[in-house]
């Protein structure tokens, strides 16, 4: 094509992959809160259900029959209030929605990028400015929380190179294809979806109906023939109950009203535009009918965006939670209370152990002590500890005894060192070494 061998503005590149990472955050939350919403509804629904089988159950069928009814009866009501808090938890920002209003403004303000301000030589600055300041609005919006996946799909996300009426994206256009890339495609598809709203809408009411035609002719049912009509009664009310919950979690009669506010303000642009002679279309007309089809579009989309925040301000999710959130709460105080008294009983059994083994060991000290005593004053030990203390002071003497002779023996060897002792000896000298031993040396033996 002629448009895509242009060059391609980066600031473009930028701004269609911030409107693809915004639309499918929006996209993919969307249809995820819808779908635990769907079942929280269903689960509520199951839990009747299974209330009635069981009060119903004929007691000749299999007793295993009963128990599994009586387990799903269990578990359907805390599964819907499991499902309902995890949603609440995790969508009651509504931040699909602000990320479908961050992708839908810089949409707006690429489409004024690439017609009104084509010919101004600051529209590049400007496009940055915008889209820091809607990314910031996106980042506040979410509560301080920016989660963005990278984008890897093409560029714009719903270009089609076979389908003529698709726009390329990054060329710079006119007031012809304005007309055929945005402001047809729009009024096309509010169309296309007012459509589908209104048959759901129909669709919905025919179900109510039916149900709630359904409780009355149970009830009538149940006076007129014997059996437990009454109880299936409270089946179809739940049933009626859950679609008026799901036709209001759409908020079908806003999102029709807001459409067919939309469809009427772009099909009067749209005629003005095709009734406008060739020489009519000129740059002051394309302006004005960008300018009104961006207005509208925007609009639609702050008014969508308000209703369905209202539609989430609604405290449905806390009531359906409210059977988790309870058993959550005492399941959390419950362990407080255990950890507390497990404490408690543990600090207590040691202060009574260690005072019993402080009272044991106390017993045996004085045991010990007393029987040590009566022993030591016993008359056997007195006379052993006297014969020890005999003993002793014998001992010492002797040594006392034997380190005097030691001492008195080697004075007499320094005396007669150079004394050779034999038979040459002179008398005298014996007469004088044995004059010098003791007298009273015991024999050994």
């Amino acid at each position: 094509m002629e448009n895509q061998s242009q060059q391609v503005a980066p600031i473009l590149i930028t701004a269609w992959t911030k409107y693809a990472q915004f639309n499918e955050v929006s996209l993919k939350r969307s249809k995820a809160y819808l779908q635990m919403r769907r079942w929280i509804i269903v689960m509520g629904i199951l839990a009747t259900m299974f209330a009635i089988l069981v009060e119903t159950y004929p007691p000749s069928f299999p007793v295993l029959g009963s128990i599994i009814l009586k387990v799903f009866l269990i578990l359907s009501p805390i599964t819907g209030s499991i499902l309902a808090s995890v949603t609440s938890k995790r969508f009651s920002n509504g931040d699909w929605l602000i990320s479908r209003a961050g992708a839908e403004e810089i949409q707006k303000e690429i489409y004024m990028y690439r017609t009104i301000l084509k010919s101004s030589n600051d529209r590049r600055a400007w496009l940055e400015k915008r889209l820091v300041e809607i990314q910031r609005q996106v980042f506040r919006g979410m509560g301080g929380e920016f989660i963005l996946k990278p984008y890897e799909g093409q560029l714009p996300p719903y270009y089609n190179p076979e389908d003529p009426s698709s726009d390329y994206g990054f060329d710079d256009i006119s007031g012809d294809d304005y007309y055929r890339y945005r402001l047809s495609t729009q009024l096309a598809w509010h169309i296309k979806k007012i459509n589908i709203h209104e048959t759901e809408r129909t669709r919905l009411l025919w179900f109510i109906y039916t149900t709630a035609g359904a409780s009355a002719f149970l009830v009538a049912l149940d006076g007129a023939v014997e059996g437990p009509f009454s109880l299936w009664v409270a089946f179809t009310a739940a049933l009626t109950a859950g679609f008026l919950a799901w036709q209001e979690l759409r908020n079908l009669d806003e999102v029709i009203r807001n459409y067919s506010k939309v469809i009427m303000e772009l099909t009067v642009v749209y005629d003005h535009w095709m009734n406008l002679e060739p020489e009519e279309r000129t740059t002051n007309e394309t302006n004005k009918m960008v300018k009104a089809t961006e207005d509208v579009l925007w609009s639609q989309n702050v008014e969508y965006i308000k209703s369905m925040q209202e539609a989430l301000s609604d405290d449905s999710l806390e009531r359906e939670a409210s059977l988790i959130n309870r058993v959550i709460k005492e399941s959390v105080e419950s362990t407080e209370r255990l950890s507390q008294a497990m404490s408690d009983a543990i600090v207590d059994q040691t202060r009574e152990s260690l005072k019993a083994g402080e009272e044991r060991l106390t017993e045996t000290f004085k045991e010990a002590l007393g029987s040590l005593a009566q022993e030591a004053s016993s008359e056997l030990v007195q006379a052993e500890l006297e014969s020890m203390r005999a003993a002793i002071e014998d001992t010492l003497e002797d040594l006392s005894q034997r380190m005097g002779m030691s001492s008195f023996l080697k004075q007499i060897e320094d005396e007669f060192a150079g004394v050779e002792i034999g038979s040459n000896t002179p008398s005298s000298v014996l007469n004088s070494l044995l004059a010098r031993y003791p007298k009273t040396i015991e024999a050994k033996g």
